[in-house]
């Protein structure tokens, strides 16, 4: 335990110490993640509900944040995982909420929906980018933006050398650090006060 809070007090001063230029943290574990987005709405896709090919764009809502995903050859969902129709880049955008942090089980998949180890690359809109050879699906990666609100990802994958594989850029357990939009907040309050009348 004293380890975690000592990573905790690390990955915050590291986080302060960057907070003036605005920059965005890159975080590769989970826990850490979460304890430096506490002050925020949090909520996640597992894409669950969503099964086989789709046409551009894929919608779909997460708490209080809107997601379009989009892929030149389309879209595919095998269970619970979304990944581009073939080789190429996957784009996210989110609108809504304002989207602070962003985080999930980035890896690419092959047309059956095998894990394949790929590099994979993931890109932020502001220009940050996390790249690493990745041979799982549960590889956690996570970003939050100390400026400006972070407005879509864009996902990549690429074979290693002599692979006969094609990977395809697959996300699973999309997460979401969020400000919630004022009509959101404004009806947050208004619940609060009904039931702050309830209990007098």
């Amino acid at each position: 335990m004293l380890l975690k809070c000592t990573m905790v007090a690390v990955a915050a001063a590291t986080a302060l110490s960057s907070s003036a230029s605005g920059a965005v943290i890159t975080f590769t574990d989970q826990f850490l993640f979460n304890a430096y987005t506490t002050s925020y709405a949090h909520s996640t896709e597992t894409f669950s509900a969503y099964s086989g090919p789709y046409s551009n764009p894929l919608l779909g809502t997460a708490g209080g944040v809107n997601w379009s995903a989009t892929a030149t050859s389309g879209l595919n969902v095998v269970s619970g995982q979304l990944s581009s129709g073939a080789t190429g880049p996957m784009n996210i955008a989110f609108s809504g909420a304002a989207v602070y942090g962003v985080s999930g089980n980035f890896f690419a998949t092959n047309g059956g929906g095998v894990v394949v180890p790929s590099l994979v690359l993931v890109s932020l809109s502001d220009g940050t980018s996390y790249l690493n050879l990745i041979e799982t699906s549960t590889v956690f990666v996570g970003f939050v933006s100390s400026g400006a609100a972070i407005s879509a990802i864009e996902i990549s994958a690429q074979a290693l050398p002599g692979s006969p594989s094609s990977p395809y850029p697959t996300v699973d357990n999309l997460g979401f650090a969020y400000v919630p939009a004022p009509g959101a907040l404004a009806l947050l309050g208004l619940a609060g006060l009904a039931g702050s009348r309830r209990r007098r």
